[in-house]
């Protein structure tokens, strides 16, 4: 029997920026397209002046807040006050992370 994986916030955090980000798509693909630098021919909809970015900021911080908050609840539950402490420490970095984040994509979409 082989123990359980410990959770890694960290992990779970930026496996989530990249399901926001990339959406099961190739991510220098997904790079060209956010930051426009696809062929004029095949553009279409998906130009840098597309809204096809449509996750408010509200939404990405309320869902990674939920994350968090779940994985928060469970460490309590056990009492586990490192695991505690840790994810308080990584709620707020991966926040400050995903504010870059978005301040880069508003810069984008501003373009």
């Amino acid at each position: 029997m082989t123990p359980p994986t410990p959770f890694n916030p960290r992990r779970l955090a930026l496996g989530a920026a990249k399901k926001l980000i990339f959406e099961n798509e190739d991510p220098e693909i997904a790079l060209e397209r956010i930051a426009g630098l696809t062929s004029l021919d095949n553009r279409g909809s998906q130009g840098p002046g597309s809204h096809d970015m449509s996750r408010t900021r509200t939404m990405i911080l309320n869902n990674l807040d939920e994350m968090y908050r779940e994985a928060f609840e469970r460490a309590k539950a056990t009492g586990d006050q490192a695991q505690m402490a840790t994810l308080d420490f990584a709620y707020r970095r991966e926040q400050l992370y995903f504010e870059i984040l978005l301040d880069v994509r508003d810069a984008l979409e501003r373009r």
